[in-house]
Formats: C-alpha cells, structure tokens, sequence
C-alpha cells in the first residue's frame, strides 16, 4: 500500500459518485485512482472532471486492478450487495451507499461474507455523520439530552422514474428499503434499540410498482417514539428534515444544519472539519483503513436497522 489509500468510486458519473469525487478531494491520505461508470464516454468524462487517471467500465474493471485498495460503491440498490461481497471476495475495502441491501436475506448474506473478511466494510448511513446529528449525538452521549421522540418527514415528488438530479434511471427508488433507512437507523443511533415497529402505506403506483406514500411508527428501548412520514407525492420543497424533542431541549436538522425549537440556527462548526456529511463518511471510512479497525456504520453495527425494515416488509405484504 503507498501513502495514501487508493480508491476507486464506482457509479461515479451520478449525483452521489460525484458527492463522495467531492468530499474526497478534500482528504488528504486518500487518492482516487479509478472512476467506473455504465459506458466509458461517461466514466471518461468524469475522469477528466476531476483529475482521475485512469476511467473504467463496471465494477469486474475495477477488481481486477492492483492499483485499488478500496471501493466506493454508489451504484443502483439492486446491486448494492452482491457488489459489496464481490469486493470482499476481490480483498478490497468496501463502502457501499445506503441502502446495504433491498431484502433482509441479502443484506443477512452480505454480513455474513463481511464477518469472514478481515477488510473495512461499510455501509453510508449519512445521518450518522451530519454535523447536526453529530452535535445531537454528542450530547446524548454526555448526559445533556434525551430523546422522548424524533418526528421525521421525508419527501420528494417522483411520479416518474428519475434519481436525485431529475434525469431518468433504469431502476426504482423505494420508500422503505432506501429512505426509510435513514431514519430507521439514525433513531436506532440516537435513542437506543428499536422494540416495536409499525408501517401502512398508501396505493401501489400503476407504472412504477411501489407504495408512493408511508408511515412508519418505531418505540426504543428507553421508550422514545419516532414518527416517520415519506412521500413521493410531495410538491414542493424535498429532502428530509427531522425534529428531535427531548428532555431539555429540540432541535430541527436539515441535512447538515442544525436549529433549535424556535428555528434559530445553532452553530455546528466546531463539531467537526467539514460541514460536509459525505466528505465526513468517507473520512471515517479511510481513516478506519489507515488505522485498521471497525468503522462507525460497519455492516454489523447497520443490520438491526435492515432487520427492522425486514419486519415492516412483511407487515406491508
């Protein structure tokens, strides 16, 4: 291994390959060596946006290469783990973007080749490492708040097949298995392990075969309670925003901002050296690497949130 950690991001010519080309630019031990994409007149065209010098086709490529010591992995969820074990298989080291897997069983199998593997596998369950959930986190973990319950909206309008930067796409988002992991974890981090799960969902959509609108109800082990609303039919501003009400305080956090219950902005620039969670996820994920050891949001810490998932699928059916 040379000095700094070789990676190869995989997908890199959509929205979330070019956020992880971003955040590691900013990383000063990490060197991306490879970009992959679905045709190499666009693997080579975001090759040449951001400096990489060599531009592949899929993942077999990246592999087979001596020059990667590690792989990011921002490709359609159906592939996410039968790729994520093929890089085990390959001894890379792997972080694979949210969701780890679209049904328990896969994401089960993909623990299973993780724990037999002596690489970093990681899954992006983002919240984790937001500047404002940080700060949240902090101070759970210091005894300064305690969370009675998070009531989180998720929303985007996507009556058509499309990804994050409106274009078209061959596969299809879902509520559940994607956003509602987000939450499902994030609550999990924040409030203790999930005891009770509940989810409905509304019609199926004719054409894109999924339930546009649900709810999801979650209860922690402390007794905190979580109200999820998500919803592909929402016109008008989306993402995700989630409000914590706790024992001495609440806080509203919009991706990386953070306000409290009156929406007065709250300073997080001491929380950490970015504001950035992504450039921030893959920070940790490099400096796992570096210092051979588990990362936050491994594959084993992330599988209760895929097994509660599982659950509601089954109430759901």
């Amino acid at each position: 291994m040379t000095d700094k950690i070789r990676i190869a991001v995989v997908g890199a010519n959509g929205a979330f390959g070019m956020k992880h080309l971003d955040g590691l630019a900013n990383i000063e031990d990490a060197e991306v060596t490879v970009v992959s994409a679905t045709s190499q007149e666009k693997a080579d065209a975001v090759a040449a946006q951001y400096g990489v010098a060599t531009a592949v086709v899929g993942l077999d490529a990246v592999l087979e290469r001596d020059d990667v010591d590690a792989v990011i992995l921002a490709t359609p969820t159906g592939l996410h783990a039968a790729q994520t074990q093929a890089v085990l298989a390959a001894g890379k080291h792997v972080q694979v973007e949210i969701p780890l897997a679209d049904s328990l069983a896969d994401a089960e199998a993909t623990l299973a080749v993780a724990e037999a593997s002596d690489r970093v596998a990681m899954v992006g369950h983002t919240r984790r490492f937001n500047p404002s959930h940080q700060l949240v986190h902090e101070r759970i973990a210091a005894g300064e708040f305690a969370v009675q319950q998070m009531d989180v909206q998720t929303y985007f309008f996507r009556r058509t097949n499309t990804n994050a930067k409106g274009e078209a796409r061959s596969w299809t988002d879902h509520l559940l298995w994607h956003h509602a992991a987000h939450t499902v974890d994030l609550f999990a981090y924040q409030a203790g392990r999930i005891v009770q799960a509940h989810a409905i969902q509304g019609p199926i959509h004719p054409e894109l075969g999924i339930a546009m609108d649900m709810s999801i109800q979650l209860k922690s082990e402390t007794g905190a309670i979580c109200t999820l609303s998500l919803s592909f039919n929402n016109d008008g501003p989306f993402g995700t925003f989630f409000r914590y009400i706790g024992d001495t305080a609440t806080y509203v956090a919009r991706y990386d901002d953070l306000y409290d219950g009156r929406d007065q902005q709250i300073d997080v620039s001491q929380v950490a050296v970015s504001f950035n969670g992504i450039e921030l996820q893959d920070r940790e994920f490099v400096a796992a690497i570096r210092e051979g050891r588990e990362p936050n949001s491994s594959l084993r810490q992330v599988i209760d949130c895929y097994r509660v998932l599982g659950a509601l699928e089954e109430q759901l059916a």
